[in-house]
């Protein structure tokens, strides 16, 4: 299943939304432009390695916890990185109405640094960096669920490629999400050998920080709908 668009209306321009997605793009299309081995390094120092931070001899040098921020921006793949600004675009800019463009900002960069120490903190040996906006915009994703559960998100089902399109309520659509978030997570978790190439806990970790912290960010009372 697809999302295609949401059905809550939108009542200003989205402009940290926008933002966020330009400097991911921007860095993304400028990492691709590069020698592979340059790419390769940035991506080494700027995402975020857990065991860095586990282990001080491992090779790579102590940046602050820097990369636990830098990594929010960074992506492997067209696909990741497709995938993350298209949930971005769909989800983000009903949150950023409801908190205001600043406050918006910080609940996602907040819910990432968040999402991304929780990564760490299940996979705390883990050599290869993480990277990716998902487990801030799980937050975002949290966020939309609490304020919006009856509003339709539009789904594409590809069955044979067929033109297929049905409304399911936010609340069934990311409640499904967030399980099987929630399964992969603890699937690779009971099986260490499996490799992994998806920060799952990132995800959970972020959701779990939009659902403690979007209330603290709101610039308006509770609205038609939203859950209390």
């Amino acid at each position: 299943m697809i999302p295609i668009r949401d059905t809550a209306p939108c009542h200003s321009k989205p402009l940290a939304t926008w933002g966020i997605m330009a400097v991911c793009i921007i860095v993304f299309v400028s990492m691709k432009l590069m020698p592979d081995q340059l790419s390769a390094r940035l991506i080494n120092l700027y995402g975020m390695v857990p065991i860095r931070y586990t282990n001080p001899y491992y090779g790579l040098p102590f940046d602050g916890y820097l990369s636990f921020l830098t990594s929010l921006f960074l992506h492997g793949n067209w696909l990741h990185l497709i995938m993350n600004m298209w949930f971005l675009w769909i989800f983000g800019d009903n949150v950023e109405d409801r908190m205001g463009r600043l406050p918006f900002l910080i609940f996602y960069l907040v819910c990432g640094l968040l999402a991304t120490f929780l990564q760490w903190l299940f996979d705390p040996n883990l050599a290869i960096p993480v990277v990716g906006a998902s487990g801030a915009i799980a937050g975002v994703l949290a966020a939309y669920f609490f304020l919006y559960p009856l509003e339709r998100v539009v789904l594409w089902v590809p069955i044979l490629f067929l033109p297929i399109v049905i409304h399911v309520p936010a609340i069934a659509f990311l409640g499904l999400w967030v399980l099987i978030q929630l399964y992969s997570a603890t699937t690779a978790m009971l099986f260490g050998g499996v490799a992994v190439d998806v920060a799952w806990w990132a995800h959970l970790g972020g959701f779990i920080a939009g659902t403690v912290l979007y209330r603290l960010f709101l610039r308006k009372g509770p609205e038609k709908n939203e859950l209390i």
